[in-house]
């Protein structure tokens, strides 16, 4: 189907379309509206016998800095299903997804992370074409602040913590930015 009937190249400017509320890029010759929305990231904190499996990313942004298994969801695809194919792309892990730990709104990228709570079904991981390590670590000598990719990681491992014993729990979201420094090193 072609969506551009001028057979013209797109050029797009700003303005507020009718009945709109906010400046979007309007096409000049078919007046297409470019509704640009958040992207969905879906990951886990996977966990094997008390260890959480990070990856060190081997793409940009963060290159060299720790993260957990996470990335963008593709269509036709449901948020957990998302998780895994991640786990296995990421650390070429599998693993099978409890339940949602945390839906944290990142505006300033325009990313909505929903990072689940998941059990590694074995400790045999790998580094896949998007990390340079993985491994898992206990809890007591996670990468310092400086090394984690984003504040997202230890916002999870925060929460994970917190609700590791619950079945019965609200997923969290991020923190406001005087409770993210309350706790140190994690």
């Amino acid at each position: 189907m072609n969506r551009n009937p001028t057979g013209l190249s797109p050029r797009f400017h700003n303005e507020v379309p009718q009945d709109d509320d906010r400046e979007r890029r309007v096409c000049d010759h078919c007046g297409f509206v470019d509704y640009e929305n958040p992207r969905i990231i879906v990951g886990s904190v996977a966990i094997w016998e008390d260890r959480v499996l990070l990856c060190r990313r081997a793409i940009e942004p963060r290159r060299g800095y720790w993260t957990l298994p996470a990335g963008f969801m593709e269509k036709g695809e449901s948020p957990g299903e998302g998780a895994r194919r991640e786990a296995w792309e990421e650390a070429r892990a599998e693993l099978e997804v409890d339940q949602l730990l945390g839906v944290y709104s990142v505006p300033h990228v325009g990313h909505v992370q929903m990072i689940y709570r998941a059990r590694l079904l074995s400790d045999t991981i790998a580094p896949g074409p998007e990390s340079e390590e993985v491994k898992l670590f206990p809890f007591d000598a996670l990468p310092p602040l400086e090394e984690r990719a984003f504040p997202s990681v230890s916002w999870a491992l925060r929460h994970y913590l917190e609700t590791r014993e619950r079945i019965d729990f609200a997923p969290r979201s991020a923190p406001l930015p005087e409770a993210d420094e309350a706790v140190p090193g994690l």
